[in-house]
């Protein structure tokens, strides 16, 4: 069942509706757990509404299987998914950045208020992410130190290959992940991929870890995969590899694969004099976690980020 979540003004006559798509079971008791399934806070990132198409499709063919409640929002940046822009156009507001939102205050902190809004009471919330047209990533759960001990059963049963532990960055405040988790709704940001793209390996491999989460927690009864057992890792098991130089990156090694420290892993050249600038190694050994997707690069970009571990 379609509902709007809130209707905006805009110029020239135009509305901005955020809406979700609720699924709920052929028969209620009035007990039922409800799970939130979000993705589109930044335009650019596209993987998530594969995702969330899928998982209703699949659904849909046993609707007789579900006994719980399921709130999909799959574009609540709306504005930024139709410019191809990652945060609101014109203004270039990241609203995952203005989480709980304001209810009186600008475009944006209203949509998010009315977001976080409809949202509390869910007993789960999984937020699906892509990364920016810069970098492609592993399929990783993000997720703050002081939220582990809550989180980290549920981003076992993610199917992710990584859950990245972090003190602060990865995970940052006014995040909606964030945001929810403090309003006592736990929730997982799950990212994978990258910018303006849809890897459908990569959408398979989440959908597969969210309907194992569902059927986890009572909610699906339909046949679920077994799902892989991620690596977990903390900030100071990841180590990264940054430009000394600018120039058009060419990578040697993609994502997965393993390296050894001091193996050539890129260069970045020089296309006007056909000069190889700099010779990027590795800095430890580990498997390849980040690669820089954009080949124009200048002084201090990242290019790879690489999990610290021996292959066994």
């Amino acid at each position: 069942m379609i509902q709007t979540i809130a209707t905006i003004e805009l110029p020239v006559d135009e509305q901005l509706v955020l809406e979700k798509n609720r699924l709920e079971p052929q028969r209620k008791n009035g007990k039922e757990k409800r799970i939130s399934l979000v993705t589109g806070i930044h335009g650019d990132e596209l993987l998530g509404m594969y995702v969330l198409y899928e998982i209703q499709r699949r659904i849909q063919k046993e609707p007789e299987k579900l006994t719980g409640i399921l709130d999909i929002y799959p574009a609540i940046n709306p504005l930024g998914i139709d410019s191809i822009s990652r945060g609101l156009p014109q203004s270039d507001i990241d609203m995952n950045h203005i989480f709980p939102g304001n209810q009186n205050g600008n475009l944006t902190e209203y949509m998010a208020s009315q977001l976080i809004d409809d949202m509390i009471g869910s007993d789960l919330c999984i937020d699906v992410h892509a990364s920016d047209i810069f970098l492609k990533e592993i399929v990783q759960v993000r997720m703050q130190k002081r939220d582990e001990a809550k989180l980290l059963s549920y981003a076992r049963m993610a199917n992710a290959d990584l859950v990245w532990i972090s003190a602060s960055a990865t995970v940052k405040e006014a995040t909606l992940a964030h945001t929810l988790n403090m309003m006592g709704v736990p929730t997982l940001a799950i990212e994978a991929g990258s910018g303006m793209r849809i890897d459908r390996d990569y959408g398979n491999q989440i959908v597969e870890g969210i309907l194992y989460i569902l059927k986890q927690e009572g909610i699906w009864k339909g046949e679920t995969q077994e799902v892989r057992v991620p690596d977990v890792a903390y900030a100071e098991d990841v180590a990264y590899a940054n430009a000394n130089a600018s120039g058009v990156f060419m990578p040697a090694v993609d994502i997965g694969d393993w390296v050894c420290k001091g193996q050539q892993i890129g260069e970045i050249v020089n296309a006007l004099k056909g000069t190889v600038e700099e010779i990027i190694a590795a800095p430890c050994d580990g498997k390849i976690i980040t690669v820089r997707q954009y080949p124009i690069v200048y002084h201090g970009a990242l290019m790879y980020r690489i999990l610290r571990t021996k292959r066994s």
